[in-house]
């Protein structure tokens, strides 16, 4: 009997959807959209279909369907959306990319960052195809802001993502591992869960007590609840 490997990344749903749209400061509507898809119906005109480019798994409202993975891929995708790249065009590149790259999960894959604007810039050279325009620059390099955010991603040997810093904090603050803590947000400096942190403030006690136990900045402590309760409301 052949015994076949869990990949703690790609196979176990950890998030839920609201927890991953908390975590890359999106609203819950817009994640669904992307792990989901969507139907439009206009009356009189053809259904208009939007399929899922987010990796999800089927689950009960409010239960976790989101594994390590599809957190990544959804903040890749905030990074294009936030460097002005429509969804229509993120679902362009991606169609592109899986083709020529040739593996899942091309948003997570480290391909992405050293060889995914040079084939979508070649190929809307080839092609003459405006609407990836947007998607890369002239100088076959992606946005700064795209840059910025594929920095926050660390790969494992075969070139998926192992970790990930979150985009929440200006500074690199909160990572998730799924290898650690379940693949929940924990602070880099001490390894404290963002959730006990974010539970002590919430139940009265001070910045300074809350930092002060888990051997952490004030500041830091600050900007992580600041972040989480403005994408949280």
């Amino acid at each position: 009997m052949s015994l076949t490997t869990v990949d703690s990344r790609t196979d176990v749903a950890i998030y839920t959807r609201a927890e991953a749209a908390q975590y890359l400061g999106v609203p819950v509507s817009t994640f669904a959209t992307w792990s989901k898809g969507y139907v439009r119906r206009f009356p009189g005109r053809p259904d208009v279909h939007g399929e899922p480019f987010i990796t999800s798994f089927a689950a009960q409202p409010r239960q976790p369907e989101i594994p390590f993975i599809g957190l990544v891929e959804g903040m890749v995708a905030t990074a294009f959306r936030r460097a002005g790249v429509s969804l229509q065009h993120i679902r362009a590149a991606l169609t592109l990319l899986d083709k020529e790259i040739g593996v899942e999960h091309a948003l997570a894959s480290r391909l992405l960052s050293t060889d995914g604007a040079r084939i979508l810039y070649d190929y809307r050279e080839n092609l003459e195809d405006e609407e990836l325009t947007v998607v890369v620059n002239g100088q076959r390099v992606f946005p700064e802001i795209v840059q910025s955010y594929l920095k926050k991603i660390e790969y494992a040997q075969d070139g998926l993502a192992c970790r990930l810093i979150l985009p929440i904090t200006e500074q690199p603050l909160v990572e998730c591992d799924p290898d650690r803590g379940f693949g929940m947000p924990r602070f880099i400096r001490g390894g404290a869960p963002m959730s006990a942190v974010i539970d002590r403030y919430r139940a009265g006690e001070s910045i300074c007590e809350v930092a002060e136990d888990f051997d952490l900045r004030v500041s830091d402590v600050e900007d992580v609840i600041r972040a989480a309760l403005a994408t949280a409301a």
